[in-house]
């Protein structure tokens, strides 16, 4: 579960630097569409954790669910970066 860890922060970490890039939206873009990508691999090591059966499916369900909740808002935000500016 390292590694998802890992990605989460990344995910967190590219929203900070998006947010003080706002002023720039192809930057802010950029950043953020790092972040959903950081997301999306997320998922990928909650699918291998739920394989190796590391998590059960209970805390993948919400763990996954947290993950496209957090895609959601990130495409919500690319698609409308004057909202932020």
């Amino acid at each position: 579960m390292i590694k998802s860890e890992d990605h989460q922060g990344s995910v967190c970490s590219s929203v900070g630097e998006a947010y003080k890039k706002r002023r720039y939206p192809n930057h802010f873009i950029s950043k953020l569409t790092d972040a959903d990508m950081e997301n999306g691999e997320t998922q990928v090591w909650l699918d291998v954790a739920l394989a190796c059966r590391y998590i059960t499916i209970e805390t993948f369900t919400a763990l996954d669910s947290q993950c496209e909740e957090i895609s959601k808002l990130l495409n919500f935000m690319i698609n409308n970066p004057a909202k932020f500016a």
